[in-house]
């Protein structure tokens, strides 16, 4: 019961790991209001500036309170990039990016009304990225985009919040939903993604922000980001004939990437 009387918002829970993501808040004895515009506790459109506030101060109205924000909710619109439509990728960017950011932003502002308030406050931010958003995904350059969008949107929120109490943390977890059964389907129960989430969502987990975890079945992963590799500094302008030496010279010094998705 490490997250006993914690109040917990989960986005697009009505299924698939949202929904474990409930069960098994509720089974460490947390208060849960899910939210997916498919079904739940709250049914607004999160990736809207009402529809993400309305989730906030439902948790207040009900609970007095907030304390853990799950990000979860998302969609694919697979295509190619020379085929994909500005619609296909403002749908997905608006669904992934955006409410990520729409709910983070109004539960921060509701975390420091407490903490200027005198109040301790022990709150947790839970986003939901992707491998295809750390390494890249053939088929996928609008859900890739935006799932490294949240991760740069993770970082920056841990180092703005932790001054209010606020930990931010992101996952990438590889599960079998209806978004991935039909390329994976031997990939693992998404039941399996929630251990790991219920307790960054706990008290237990104040030490831990600002980092990315791969989680798949039984494997929990952190996730080293970009780190600055070898340079080379000439103490002047470079001549363009002398850049690509340089540059070759440098790629030679650096461990291959790890290769998109896909190729």
């Amino acid at each position: 019961m490490i997250c006993e009387g914690r109040v917990v918002v989960i986005t697009g829970a009505a299924r698939g790991i949202g929904a474990a993501h409930a069960d098994e808040f509720r089974r460490q004895g947390a208060q849960v209001i899910v939210n997916d515009v498919d079904g739940g506790d709250h049914t607004a459109d999160v990736s809207t500036w009402d529809g993400a506030k309305s989730l906030v101060d439902k948790a207040i109205e009900e609970y007095g309170r907030l304390d853990v924000l799950v990000n979860n909710a998302g969609i694919v619109r697979d295509r190619m990039l020379v085929s994909t439509s500005e619609q296909e990728w403002d749908d997905v960017v608006r669904v992934h990016l955006k409410a990520h950011f729409l709910t983070t932003r109004h539960a921060a502002e509701h975390w420091r009304a407490r903490s200027k308030a005198g109040e301790r406050v022990s709150g947790r931010v839970i986003n939901t990225s992707s491998g295809a958003g750390l390494f890249g995904s053939v088929g996928q350059a609008n859900y890739s985009a935006a799932k490294a969008g949240i991760l740069g949107l993770t970082l920056v929120a841990a180092a703005e919040l932790a001054r209010y109490g606020v930990t931010v943390n992101a996952i990438a977890p590889s599960a079998r939903t209806r978004m991935t059964e039909e390329l994976f389907p031997d990939l693992a129960g998404p039941e399996d993604i929630a251990p790991l989430v219920v307790w960054l969502g706990s008290e237990e987990a104040a030490g831990v922000t600002g980092r990315v975890f791969e989680v798949e079945a039984g494997k929990i992963g952190v996730v080293q980001g970009h780190h600055r590799g070898p340079s080379v500094d000439r103490g002047n302008r470079w001549p363009v004939t002398e850049v690509g030496a340089a540059v070759a010279e440098l790629i030679a010094k650096t461990p291959p990437e790890v290769p998109v998705y896909g190729t």
